[in-house]
């Protein structure tokens, strides 16, 4: 036992003179003394804070990578298809009037019509499969797509042999000494096309039809010079300041009129995108629900060191109120031995947590995203099991009666 403070007569006096410093440093000595039992606590807390911070940052880094690809659409883009159905067989049509349904329909910025095909195309001795777009010179605007060089298909190109070869086909046609360049010639089934441009490379999309990397993108009427009855698979449409859910009605109901009945289908990737966020919400709660399970097995161990502590110094508890010590004063003893106890697992929970995240994450190539709010959830969390989980043995402790603490062996 410690000696009383230099100048009082009782423990009464004394525990006034007593700081929080003190009481700290004090329970602190308790529990070094608590030895490996402290230590398995410890990491209890530590382990149940750091599964709730690694795992909502894997998740939310995880949703990040699987949102990404999406965002890069846009918030006011639309994606337009006409599934096959089996009560109306009428051929699409191989051109598109996008002057008409501008005027048709308002609020439409640009629109680009796509038609498909696939083939091989070959380049002084090289050949590759390319996919064939069949487009208007809205579709690089409408999907970001950049040039590494040379220019991008205009409206004058309409009736020529004109073609913008994407990042992966030139690589493949070109060779190390004599790349694909603009201005060169390749050869689409028996046709030469005049390359006007090399695209940079884009990022798949799965919500656009084509993927920009693996295609050739010549004027949408050059098409017929390579098919004999090419048909409009889908539109892509950026929308100018308007309400997405009402255009895609206003759109989906112009369309059907002029295909005579066509099943037309209108995406919205902005709703996409809301979706996949509500479920990556979902999936976030859900681990934050397994890493505070954890935390709750963390906290038994907390409570199970404490009510250990209490049954063995239940002696020095009956001492420490025959000399005068209060309730509150044995309560806030144990409590702080608690507190002290989660406190210290947080932080350590905290730097395996974002340690094992962004392991994870790395390894798995994604791209690490943090996910701030699962420090303050993690570290508040073992902060109030440690709390809950000692504020029983304190109470415990503070009820004891002194003539029964002191007959404690």
């Amino acid at each position: 036992m410690k000696s009383l403070p230099l100048g009082t007569t009782n423990m009464h006096e004394a525990s006034a003179h007593i700081t929080l410093r003190q009481v700290l440093a004090e329970s602190i000595d308790n529990l070094n003394l608590s030895g490996r039992r402290s230590l398995l606590a410890l990491l209890g807390i530590m382990v149940g804070s750091g599964s709730i911070i690694a795992l909502l940052t894997i998740g939310g880094s995880a949703a990040e990578e699987a949102m990404r690809t999406f965002k890069d659409m846009g918030t006011d883009t639309l994606i337009v298809s006409f599934p096959y159905s089996a009560d109306n067989r009428r051929p699409l049509p191989s051109t598109f009037d996008s002057h008409a349904l501008r005027k048709a329909v308002p609020g439409i910025s640009r629109l680009a019509p796509l038609t498909l095909h696939s083939t091989r195309v070959g380049h002084n001795g090289q050949e590759a499969d390319a996919a064939l777009v069949g487009t208007t010179e809205d579709l690089s605007r409408t999907i970001g797509l950049r040039l590494h060089e040379g220019r991008h298909l205009s409206h004058f190109d309409r009736r020529g042999t004109f073609a913008v070869v994407g990042a992966r086909v030139a690589e493949d046609l070109g060779s190390q000494y004599a790349p694909l360049r603009a201005d060169d010639l390749i050869r689409i089934d028996n046709y030469l096309f005049h390359v006007i441009g090399i695209a940079e490379s884009l990022p798949g999309n799965p919500l656009i039809p084509i993927t920009a990397d693996e295609s050739i993108l010549i004027p949408l009427e050059g098409m017929r010079r390579l098919r004999p009855s090419p048909e409009i698979s889908s539109v892509i449409v950026k929308a100018d300041d308007a309400d997405l859910p009402t255009l895609a009605e206003s759109l989906r109901s112009q369309l059907a009129k002029e295909l005579n009945g066509r099943e037309v289908d209108v995406q919205i990737p902005q709703q996409l995108l809301d979706g996949l966020q509500r479920q990556a919400n979902t999936f976030t709660y859900l681990l934050a629900g397994l890493g505070g399970i954890s935390l709750l097995v963390g906290g038994v161990g907390v409570m199970n060191v404490m009510l250990m502590s209490v049954t063995e110094r239940k002696r020095e508890i009956g001492i420490r109120m025959a000399l005068g010590a209060r309730r509150r004063d044995i309560r806030r003893l144990f409590l702080l031995e608690a507190v002290n106890l989660s406190l210290l697992g947080a932080w350590l929970g905290a730097a395996l947590g974002v340690a094992a995240a962004y392991g994870f994450i790395r390894l798995s190539g994604w791209e690490f995203h943090m996910t701030w709010e699962a420090l303050p959830l993690g570290m508040g969390g073992a902060l109030l099991a440690g709390i809950f989980f000692g504020l029983y043995p304190a109470v415990s402790a503070s009820r004891l009666q002194p003539v029964e603490a002191l007959r404690a062996e």
